[in-house]
């Protein structure tokens, strides 16, 4: 807590914190969206066998009277169980006798069918593109679909071990700005992958990076505000990932071709970037890492934005000295990781609160990573969960700052499970769907904050 005297002499929460805040808020604003972008990159649009028939444009062209489409589409594809045309078979030969039925055929089971040999044709009226039309992941490919999702996540948990150590060891700033790099420079290529293992090995290398950039505005903000102001700083940039949620409905509301939406919400990164010199780097992190010249350095330019005259005077290095003389005297000792679980007391709480997190995480991206499973709009999805979001953070400042930490926790983890369990218990049905809906957006708002 030492430092935070160092930081009352530079200003306290003035305009050097807000600025910090600001493009912080900025910054999450724009790459939080970029871990729900497979809800449109990667919708899964109506589809079905492509038949000579129906789909040869030259027939298309020519046909007239009994050859229109609902009857071609009869004679060529099965029904599934709903009656609805099969997606992913369809007649080896036309079967012609179904023109004559009035009913349904209670054989077709036993007509012969086959795969889609010849590709499918897709309802282009929600998407015009995907990469789920670009490389046909339906049917027997639908698992490679999961593939791309999966090389994301995979690359944010390796991302978050590896650059989590380089930030300890070389900066808050100096990784953050590398990681905002390589991941526009990732994002934008991915944009024009030639193939579909190309696309998963540049959203792997894009994961590795996201995680250490939400985690280092997190840190930088945290270490440059006063312990009265750290909750409303990250109730701000919560808020703030909302609003991207809501920004991304929109934005994929009005471009429905997912490389054109994908580099729209990349190209900015770049002027994101440029923007970072001016970033200040943690005074905290350069103390105690036995930088002190260059903490104090920091927190003079500190105390100079915030319009304190004469910082030179007041934060000298012999204040900064006598003030972490504790943290000074533990920087010249660097423990392992493994120092983390030596003791009962701090290996308890790692555990417990790496259990939370998981038990948070799990349902939280199960909810938000599959709207088209809640219904056709996932626009408006998508932009509910951002807005509905806004008010349960700011519930979550109110209880954090009355309640504390620990009893919001709880509290919070309790609604939320109550809301899982009345989800699980609605059973699947067109006619329970909007009651299932409003359970999940309800539920929702619960999970970031």
């Amino acid at each position: 807590m030492a430092f935070h005297q160092l930081l009352e002499q530079a200003g306290g929460m003035g305009r050097f914190q807000s600025l910090q805040i600001a493009f912080h808020c900025i910054s999450i604003l724009m790459v939080y969206p970029h871990i729900l972008l497979e809800n449109f990159t990667a919708a899964v649009p109506d589809h079905r066998c492509w038949v000579h028939n129906l789909d040869n444009d030259t027939v298309s062209a020519n046909g007239t009277g009994i050859h229109r489409q609902d009857i071609l589409l009869r004679i060529s594809i099965p029904l599934d169980s709903n009656l609805r045309p099969e997606k992913c078979r369809r007649f080896l030969h036309t079967q012609w006798q179904l023109l004559h039925l009035n009913g349904t055929f209670s054989n077709m089971s036993e007509l012969d069918t086959e795969p889609c040999v010849d590709g499918w044709v897709y309802d282009r009226s929600s998407f015009s593109s995907t990469i789920v039309t670009k490389w046909d992941l339906v049917c027997e490919s639908q698992s490679l679909k999961s593939m791309v999702q999966f090389s994301f996540m995979a690359g944010m948990l390796l991302g978050g071990i590896i650059y989590g150590h380089l930030s300890d060891r070389f900066g808050r700033r100096l990784i953050f700005k590398w990681c905002l790099l390589q991941f526009t420079i990732a994002d934008i290529c991915a944009c024009f992958s030639p193939t579909l293992l190309v696309y998963c090995l540049l959203r792997f290398w894009a994961g590795l990076c996201i995680s250490s950039i939400l985690t280092n505005n997190v840190l930088l903000i945290i270490e440059w505000t006063m312990p009265r102001f750290q909750a409303l700083g990250m109730t701000v940039t919560i808020c703030f990932a909302s609003v991207g949620q809501m920004l991304l409905g929109g934005l994929a509301f009005v471009i429905r071709d997912w490389h054109l939406l994908q580099l729209v919400l990349t190209a900015p990164l770049f002027v994101l970037f440029l923007a970072s010199r001016w970033l200040a780097e943690s005074a905290r992190w350069l103390i105690i890492t036995n930088k002190p010249e260059r903490g104090l350095k920091e927190l003079r330019k500190a105390a100079h934005k915030n319009g304190i005259k004469n910082a030179g005077d007041s934060l000298t290095m012999e204040v900064l000295r006598s003030t972490m003389q504790e943290e000074l005297e533990a920087a010249k000792i660097q423990p392992p990781v493994c120092d983390l679980f030596r003791t009962p007391n701090m290996r308890r709480r790692l555990c417990l609160l790496s259990f939370v997190r998981f038990a948070i995480l799990v349902p939280f991206y199960g909810l938000i990573l599959h709207l088209q499973y809640l219904g056709s709009n996932i626009f408006l999805f998508q932009a509910l969960f951002g807005i509905v979001t806004l008010p349960a953070n700011y519930v979550a400042l109110l209880t954090l700052n009355h309640l504390g930490r620990r009893v919001t926790q709880v509290l919070f983890m309790f609604l939320l499970g109550i809301f899982i369990l009345a989800i699980t218990s609605v059973p699947p049905g067109q006619q329970l769907q909007e009651s299932l809906q409003l359970l999940v957006i309800l539920g929702q708002p619960w999970l970031p904050s």
